[in-house]
């Protein structure tokens, strides 16, 4: 269901795809994706797609462990960001099957902090998300124990409707550009 829900809003999308694309091709050049490892289930390592929004010399670290992050974020990656447009072509991860719409966020290679604590509360069984539980509860704004907290809950509580429920409500987030740090 989710493989074929996200080849239906890719083609839909594909629009936005081309303009988002032709933007940063014009901005900064080739290339339009960033493509990055992340955690994905059972500790599993994928490349992860999303549209570049740092410039071409950027470090491969997480942004809040660059030194004046703004510096290196492109004109139109602050809007990308703040509107979660960056994360667009995660539907051809789900695509390919390795993530989901809902569920944690796919950690980031070197985040063993992270990794540990997810796979101690078993959640690195769950398929990571474009977004969920802790994404719609604070985001970059949370610890990395209270993000683990609540994925922990959204893996007791898993079901279609709670999925709906953050699907709804991340839509809402996404427009008040709530959470958004960087």
């Amino acid at each position: 269901m989710n493989r074929l829900m996200a080849l239906f809003l890719f083609l839909v999308l594909g629009p936005i795809f081309i303009l988002i694309s032709l933007i940063i091709l014009i901005e900064d050049g080739f290339p339009i994706f960033f493509k990055q490892q992340r955690v994905g289930q059972n500790n599993n390592l994928f490349n992860i797609f999303k549209f570049r929004t740092m410039k071409k010399n950027t470090p491969n670290v997480a942004t809040h462990l660059l030194n004046n992050p703004d510096s290196f974020l492109l004109k139109t990656g602050r809007v990308l960001r703040k509107l979660s447009l960056d994360e667009m072509p995660n539907l051809i991860n789900i695509i390919f099957g390795d993530m989901v719409f809902v569920g944690p966020r796919p950690a980031l290679f070197n985040q063993y902090d992270l990794v540990t604590l997810r796979k101690e509360a078993g959640i690195d069984k769950l398929k990571p998300g474009i977004t969920g539980w802790a994404q719609i509860n604070g985001r970059d704004e949370i610890s990395i124990e209270v993000k683990v907290e609540l994925e922990k809950e959204y893996l007791n509580k898993k079901t279609l409707l709670f999925d709906m429920v953050i699907l709804f409500k991340t839509f809402t987030k996404v427009i008040e550009s709530q959470g958004v740090s960087h």
